[in-house]
This record gives structure tokens, sequence and C-alpha cells, in this order.
């Protein structure tokens, strides 16, 4: 296979390339993550906070970096003008920049554990990476036999929750673990829908995403079935009074979620109009992050 020729002087490109709102998925973790220790411990440390944001978004940036060299590798970017390594015609810097991102990444969790004199921060963060590299590292390739959703799931969600709420807390709960689920599944949805118009490429290169394997109706069909965990997820933790009741502000959301299922639903088996579905699908993770906090920081303050 021979790679489509592109313009590296293309801003579009470029933009498409570096994906600025694709690194929500990194900050949110850490957003709706001290907002619920915040709630429940009236502990916030914006020094650790911000640290860690920057850390997490330097990793996103080795991931999303290193998967463009590894998808290179096995040419299932061939068709993808908005690859990194296809725009700089330069395997080798790409994957360097990647892995400075990670040590840079890595080094700031680092100071997070030395100042805290706690190590499990940079356990949690060490696991992410390494559940990073299982999904699109060799040998593993685990993204190629499908299980690239789960991976996210764990490491976006439950993990990146945990460690975020444990880095202003030293301390666990319930509550940021059950929101944890609630962001990785938004999370995932936006790996999910990046699939739908990518279903002859993945395949001419081995690749047996969900897509791939479901096919792209029975894969639509899915899309509204993970919003009504999110949201029945959301209202346990209501009536559990795990959640404040400002957390109902998560339901404006539904309307993200249904622009998402809608597009889905409609193009699945058109990839020249499903191809932003991951847009949609990070629509509704920024709007229900972001109304997630937005319910915790009251709550903190209204009960």
């Amino acid at each position: 296979m021979t790679t489509q020729s592109v313009d590296p002087a293309d801003r579009k490109l470029w933009l498409a390339a570096i994906k600025p709102p694709m690194y929500s998925v990194a900050i949110m973790p850490m957003v709706v993550g001290s907002a619920i220790a915040y709630a429940e411990t009236s502990q916030f440390d914006g020094g650790i906070f911000a640290l860690f944001v920057m850390a997490a978004v330097l990793i996103l940036a080795w991931e999303n970096l290193s998967n463009d060299v590894f998808d290179a590798e096995t040419g299932i970017d061939v068709n993808k003008a908005h690859s990194v390594v296809n725009l700089t015609r330069n395997r080798r810097l790409v994957f360097a920049l990647a892995n400075l991102c990670l040590g840079l990444g890595i080094a700031g969790i680092v100071a997070i554990a030395l100042t805290q004199q706690d190590p499990t921060v940079l356990a949690i963060i060490l696991l992410c990476c390494g559940l990073g590299y299982l999904y699109q590292g060799p040998p593993f390739r685990l993204g190629y036999q499908g299980l690239g959703e789960v991976l996210c799931f764990l490491s976006f969600g439950p993990l990146a929750m945990g460690a975020a709420y444990y880095s202003q807390t030293q301390s666990w709960s319930w509550g940021s673990q059950m929101a944890g689920a609630m962001v990785g599944l938004t999370t995932t949805l936006v790996l999910f829908c990046s699939h739908f118009h990518q279903v002859a490429d993945d395949l001419a290169a081995g690749k047996r995403s969900p897509i791939v394997r479901l096919g792209t109706e029975r894969g639509a069909a899915l899309v509204p079935m993970v919003c009504v965990v999110f949201f029945a997820i959301a209202a346990l933790g209501i009536l559990l009074r795990i959640f404040p009741i400002w957390t109902a502000l998560v339901f404006l959301s539904a309307l993200s979620a249904w622009r998402l299922t809608r597009h889905v639903t409609r193009f699945h088996d058109q990839p020249d109009r499903v191809f932003n579905a991951k847009f949609f699908a990070i629509g509704f993770h920024c709007w229900s992050g972001l109304l997630l906090t937005l319910g915790f920081w009251l709550g903190a303050y209204g009960g």
C-alpha cells in the first residue's frame, strides 16, 4: 500500500491531525474527579490540579502520536491524510516527539507523587499508560482485536477518575468511581464512533474493530443503549444520595446524546456522512462532564 499524497502546508489537515477537541478526554476526568473531591471533602489543591491536567494532556499527546506511528507500520492509515506521520513523512521524528511527551507527562505525575510522598497516583497513571500501549503498540495491538473500547473505558474512566480524586484527597470514594464509569462510557463512545467511517480500511489492515465485528447497523444500535446506561448510573447515584441532587443537571446533556444517536442511526453506512460522528460523541462527552462537574460544585455549597 502507498500513502496518499498530502499537502504538509494544509492548516486544516494539521488541525485535524492535532485533534484539539479530543484532549477533553484527558482533561474531563481531572475536572470531574477534582469537583467530586471538593464536594465530598472540601479539599482542592489548585497546583496539583493544574499539574495533573498538563501531565494528562501530554500523556494523551503521546498516545495520539504513537498511535499514528504504529498505524503507519500496519498501513491502516494509508488513506488518512491527517495522520501526523503522513504529514511530516518522518516516522522517527513523530515517535521521538511522542516519547518526549510521555516523559514530560510522567515527570509531572512523579512531581505530584514526590510532593505528596505517596506513589499511588503514579502507579495508577503508569497502569493507564500500560493499557494505552496494549491498545496500540506491538506486539499486542489489542485495539486491532476489538478490545480498544474496553481499555479506553478503564483508562479514561474509573482509573483516571480514581487518580484525580486521590490526588486531591489521598483516599477513595464510591461517588468518584460511579462518576468514573459515566465519564468512561462517554469517552468510549468517542472511540467507538470513530470506527464507523473506516470499515474498509480496518478490514484491509486486519483490524477487527467493534464496528467491523458487529456491522454498522448493529453498532449504531448500541450507541443509544450506552447513553441509557450513562443516565441510569446518574439516576442511581442521585437516588442513593451518593451524588448531590444538583448533579441532575447532567440530564440536560440528553440533547447531545440524542443528536449523536440520530446522527449515527441515519448515516451509519455512509462513510462520507458519518465520519464526524466522533465529534458528536465529543460534544456529549464535554457537555455531560461539565454539567456533572457543575452539579458537584453546586452540591458542595448547596447540599
